[in-house]
């Protein structure tokens, strides 16, 4: 436990941080999750508008620092193969 008003703050706020770190990364996760559900039932449309999403969100998540800035790239390029492999 913190010893000091100071330490105890900061124990709070990386709480709080982790907290909301774990949501927005879940809400990512949500997104890759129903990219792969639409490359997988082999509709290119409903892929590219849920890719559109997915890549708006992984680029959120690595500005704040919640994911690298390589593991959104990685990632996105990744997806953006596979969707490109269906045509």
């Amino acid at each position: 436990m913190a010893n000091s008003a100071q330490a105890a703050k900061r124990a709070r706020q990386a709480e709080k941080s982790r907290q909301q770190n774990a949501s927005m990364r879940s809400a990512m996760r949500t997104t890759l999750k129903k990219v792969e559900v639409a490359i997988a039932s082999g509709d290119q449309a409903a892929a590219n508008a849920a890719f559109r999403v997915a890549q708006s969100s992984l680029d959120g998540m690595a500005r704040k620092n919640i994911i690298t800035k390589n593991k959104a790239a990685r990632s996105k390029s990744r997806i953006n193969a596979r969707i490109k492999a269906m045509a």
